[in-house]
Order: C-alpha cells, then structure tokens, then sequence
C-alpha cells in the first residue's frame, strides 16, 4: 500500500465498489426500461434505487423484479 502497489485486500476493496456500481446502474436502467408505467411504481421504485444506492438495487433485485417477471414476463 504504501510502496505503490495494491494488496488483495485493496484490490478486494475495488473490485467490490466497482461491481456495486455496475450492479446500482444495472438496476436504475431496468428499472426504468422494464417495469410497466401504470400508477406510480416506475417513479418510486427509480427514487428508491437513487436514492438509497446500492441497497436500493438489491431491494428492488429481490423485491420487486421477480415480482414484475412472474406478472409481465421479462
């Protein structure tokens, strides 16, 4: 660390923010191509991902998306 190179712990450390990155933009973007425009599910649910970050994405990953497969498909 302090001699210019990364240990596995730093590189763990990096590879974890950019996969939660990767994952939150994931979730945003289906979210708002996929889920239906009826009521206000699309806007709350968007607010929610932003908002909360990370943790927001795997909410709606493990709430809602299956939700929304099992009733309009993809």
């Amino acid at each position: 660390m302090f001699g210019g190179r990364l240990g596995i712990f730093e590189l763990l450390v990096i590879f974890l923010i950019l996969w939660s990155m990767i994952f939150w933009l994931k979730m945003l973007v289906e979210c708002a191509t996929k889920e239906p425009n009826q009521g206000n599910d699309k806007i709350i649910w968007i607010l929610i991902i932003v908002l909360v970050g990370w943790l927001g994405a795997l909410i709606y990953y493990f709430v809602r998306r299956p939700q929304r497969i099992a009733q309009y498909g993809s």
